[in-house]
């Protein structure tokens, strides 16, 4: 069921975002949305008496929100900024579970599995068949497809850090850091690139659903399913997020469904399930509290007795 929200949430996130694109400039929303759901989850995580990460775990954190949220959101706006069309954006960063599978080996030193890899394998299938109609387009994608290689590059390093260093950092207080620091940058292109609204009222209403449903719900999921799958893991669901998410297209901005979409759907599945035998990653040791040796019996005498 965990898996299935962030799918569901991530996917319903993208077609959400082509209608803010549409009633203000990109990284106007992008800036709205980090600092709203950021001040948000700050209150939430006070409200709920849980602990904000301090020391090394702070650094981490704010790591972790400057990777998967900065990098990956921003460096994918600089790409349509700069024409790449949005289903060949789409196309690089569903490529997310193989890049990830890769990244974990190197800097986790995890074992590469025939299932593990076949499980990229099908899950790089199934992006490229959902997003076919999309893959003609890489050849004329000009030079703005480094920035959106830069945001894949940010959410796959981003899974990988979070799952090494951030084992101990609560999901939501961790959230809400790396959106208060993922601001900062989308701030500043806001004041480069300027701020207009077209449209107050779809703007508002985009926004809102964005920083619930997606800032402070999906990604505060998606993190908890890395603490429980790993990194490699929970990149696998991007198998399955192009697929749905043009399905939720069709619904909502009435795009068409191409055959390929539904291919995607079930090869995507299989490659989460395929991901899923086995895929729990083993708990960490319990720590280990030396306690007071106890007496033998036989060996306490009663003050009386002495």
């Amino acid at each position: 069921m965990l898996a299935l929200a962030v799918v569901v949430l991530y996917a319903f996130g993208y077609p959400l975002g082509a209608l803010g694109i549409a009633a203000m400039s990109p990284f106007l929303l992008l800036f709205l949305r980090f600092a709203v759901s950021g001040v948000l989850m700050l209150g939430l995580v006070r409200a709920t008496d849980r602990r904000l990460p301090r020391g090394a775990d702070l650094g981490h954190a704010v790591v972790v929100g400057l990777l998967t949220q900065a990098t990956q959101f921003l460096g994918c706006y600089l790409g349509l900024q700069a024409g790449v069309p949005a289903g060949v954006a789409a196309l690089i960063i569903g490529v997310n579970p193989a890049v990830t599978t890769v990244v974990a080996r190197i800097a986790l030193r995890e074992r590469l599995t025939v299932r593990r890899s076949a499980a990229a394998l099908l899950g790089l299938a199934a992006v490229v068949t959902a997003c076919w109609s999309t893959v003609p387009a890489l050849a004329h994608a000009g030079a703005g497809i480094g920035f959106t290689l830069m945001g894949l590059a940010g959410i796959a390093v981003g899974g990988v850090y979070q799952q090494r260093f951030c084992r101990d950092v609560d999901p939501l207080a961790g959230n809400a850091i790396g959106m208060v620091v993922a601001a900062v940058p989308a701030g500043a292109l806001t004041l480069l690139f300027g701020a207009a609204v077209s449209d107050p009222v779809q703007g508002a209403l985009v926004l809102v659903l964005m920083v619930l449903l997606s800032s402070m719900t999906a990604t505060t999921l998606y993190l908890r399913v890395i603490g429980i799958a790993g990194a490699s893991g929970a990149a696998m669901l991007f198998a399955v997020i192009p697929s749905v998410s043009a399905l939720f297209a069709f619904l909502m901005l009435g795009e068409a469904i191409h055959p390929g979409v539904l291919a995607g759907l079930v090869l995507g599945g299989v490659a989460c399930a395929l991901a899923s035998l086995g895929g729990r990653r083993t708990p960490a040791p319990d720590r280990v509290v030396d306690e007071p040796a106890r007496p033998e019996a036989g060996a306490v005498r009663s003050d009386a007795s002495r």
